[in-house]
């Protein structure tokens, strides 16, 4: 199965499945090592302690046929900084959805950021370090039993790499685990690397049970992150029931499943923008980019109500770039969010309270309605809360006050 290229798309909007490839496992392209099997040989070789998936996991498919274990409670969420710092109703979300499907998980406080942006994007740091940072939260999740989920596909990429080079470089094991030592933390990688739109994926259908919104006329595109599914690629889900397999299958699974019509675009494949180095050194083209080549082809070949994505950076680029083109008359002006914030959306959640949908930057008014909920009533409500913390009445909107 090749993700090298783009598969031939229909410009008209079409449905998810459709595609005019066959689904096939190609074992040629298929790498011969499981990287998960080194793991494992180094935590018996005495070189690392391997934290496992707890139970109960749901079993998906990767890339290549191979089944990835995916935690469905007793996770450590590890947060994103763009998330917390640009669009907090994220990870408000996926922490709601845990709530509200009874799970136990984890909310840290002893993390620190992963330094993909260092990485990524300038260059400064050192491989060592790099890991390093990677392995201390492993460790600090380690610590309270609970198992990593990455909030940010980001992260999520560069642990990837991070755990690719610690199996094949003895040399720079042995430095990091030294480090580890010094900060009196234990050496841990975990079985899987898990991202939280692989939770996602895994309880669609268990949300899709509790749909209480109709989003059966609610049009969607997906655009999915690059440092998901081409960083480490074998790692990534497939389902042969969602393109054909020649997609991943996050994101645009849950769509799926909660009723929402998935329609194609032909830079599908395209980064939303973002990239790294470019966000800082020559942002007008990633505003450009967002705009001209994602959000302009959704909206001449498909026309959406909302995109939806899966990781900080592209929330960020599609939805908070689309301002520049408005003011240059560009066919612009539509929702952005995470699958996180529509699936708590469809399942009952506030749009302000919980979604935060505020924070966002192009107008989700229309779709909120389209969506059955009321959205200036709705403001009215948050604007209430707001009044009740100002004066006093309350500190803050508890978790038991929005569920």
């Amino acid at each position: 199965m090749n993700m090298e290229t783009p598969d031939k798309q229909s410009k008209s909007g079409g449905m998810a499945v459709e595609t005019d490839r066959s689904f096939q496992w190609d074992p040629i392209e298929a790498p011969d090592e499981d990287i998960r099997e080194a793991v494992w040989e180094l935590g018996r070789a005495g070189e690392w302690i391997v934290q496992p998936v707890p139970e109960p996991y749901a079993l998906e498919s990767t890339k290549f046929g191979r089944l990835k274990k995916i935690p469905l409670e007793k996770t450590w969420h590890h947060k994103s900084c763009g998330q917390c710092g640009h669009i907090p109703g994220y990870s408000t979300s996926i922490f709601w959805l845990n709530r509200l499907l009874g799970y136990d998980y984890f909310d840290p406080r002893d993390q620190t950021s992963c330094t993909a942006w260092n990485y990524y994007a300038s260059a400064t740091s050192n491989q060592a370090a790099q890991a390093s940072v990677a392995m201390r939260n492993f460790a600090a999740a380690y610590e309270t039993g609970y198992f990593p989920l990455i909030h940010c596909g980001t992260s999520y990429g560069h642990y990837k790499e991070v755990r690719h080079e610690l199996v094949h470089d003895a040399n720079l094991r042995r430095e990091v685990r030294e480090i580890m030592h010094k900060l009196g933390r234990p050496f841990v990688m975990p079985e899987e690397i898990v991202h939280y739109s692989e939770w996602m994926y895994a309880v669609r259908d268990q949300l899709a049970s509790r749909v209480v919104r109709d989003m059966s006329d609610i049009t969607v595109t997906v655009h999915p992150a690059c440092h998901y599914y081409k960083l480490q690629r074998a790692d990534a889900l497939y389902n042969a029931d969602i393109y054909n397999g020649q997609r991943t299958a996050v994101v645009t699974g849950v769509a799926q499943a909660l009723g929402a019509n998935v329609a194609d675009y032909s830079t599908w494949y395209d980064c939303c923008g973002f990239g790294f180095r470019h966000i800082l050194v020559q942002r007008d083209f990633t505003r450009s980019f967002a705009t001209m080549r994602k959000i302009e082809v959704m909206k001449e070949e498909a026309n959406p109500d909302v995109v939806l994505t899966h990781d900080t950076g592209c929330v960020t680029s599609l939805d908070k770039s689309q301002f520049i083109g408005k003011a240059h008359g560009r066919n612009v002006g539509v929702p952005v969010m995470s699958e996180s914030q529509f699936a708590a959306l469809a399942v009952g959640a506030h749009p302000y309270r919980v979604a935060q949908l505020h924070w966002h930057s192009t107008d989700t008014k229309q779709l909120l309605i389209k969506m059955g909920i009321d959205p200036e009533a709705a403001w009215a409500e948050f604007e209430e809360d707001l009044a009740k913390i100002k004066d006093g009445t309350i500190k803050s909107l508890s978790w038991e006050a929005v569920m």
